[in-house]
């Protein structure tokens, strides 16, 4: 039985994310909006376009509209209020997946990036292919107790208590240029954690790289002036 998805939502063009990549030094800071998770909760009422729907950062580069496009909104999950922004879509479509590949590699081959850090889950799906094309090592960012090693961790806030993201002692080095990788920025907990957690060992984290944003969220307040590339975003309004 063939596979049955969400209808697609309609697009909302933006100012052009392949002219960023193109253009990636030296990493100017965005304006407030963003952060990591998977969701965004529901506000107010229903708007003529479906709210959730992923829209593309560039106008320019018809590569990042398809990435857009690619991107499945389940309603109401994993519970009532939340947009879910699901890549798995993205994976099924081979072009849309190696365009979201290309672009980050694009603005960070020529950064001089030792090593790329990929947050559980979903970073470990964009990490190391980027790590692999740009010649850095890949350095997984795990939920505690997955780590077979000795491990440093950092503990961050959760709406209802605390959790934690380890890495393997020695995986990251003093002075190393460090980039984060993640599939979404939400409320910006994981990857504020992720960023303090590399800094503590020495790293220059260069950039936080996400396929998606969730601007409502508010997550690049908590990152500060640390910088944020996404390539679409989640459109609220």
């Amino acid at each position: 039985m063939p596979l049955r998805f969400q209808p697609r939502l309609r697009l909302r063009l933006l100012p052009s994310a392949a002219a960023a990549a193109a253009s990636a030094p030296p990493f100017p800071p965005h304006g407030p909006a963003s952060a990591t998770g998977s969701s965004v909760r529901l506000t107010g009422g229903r708007s003529r376009r479906r709210r959730g729907a992923a829209v593309a950062m560039a106008s320019g580069d018809a590569r990042v509209a398809g990435i857009a496009s690619s991107i499945r909104v389940i309603p109401d999950f994993p519970k009532p209020g939340i947009m879910f922004q699901d890549i798995t879509t993205l994976l099924l479509d081979p072009k849309a997946f190696r365009d979201t590949i290309d672009l980050f590699v694009e603005r960070y081959k020529d950064q001089g990036i030792t090593v790329v850090a990929g947050v559980e889950a979903r970073g470990f799906i964009f990490g190391p292919p980027i790590a692999l094309a740009i010649g850095a090592k890949f350095v997984p960012l795990r939920k505690p107790k997955k780590l077979p090693g000795e491990v440093i961790s950092e503990e961050y806030s959760l709406e209802y208590g605390t959790d934690k993201i380890e890495m393997h002692v020695g995986a990251v080095e003093d002075n190393d240029r460090a980039l984060v990788v993640d599939d979404l920025i939400a409320t910006g907990g994981t990857l504020c954690a992720a960023v303090n957690l590399l800094e503590r060992v020495g790293a220059k984290v260069v950039e936080c790289a996400c396929v998606i944003e969730l601007p409502e969220l508010k997550g690049r307040d908590k990152l500060g002036d640390r910088p944020v590339f996404v390539l679409v975003k989640a459109d609220g309004a």
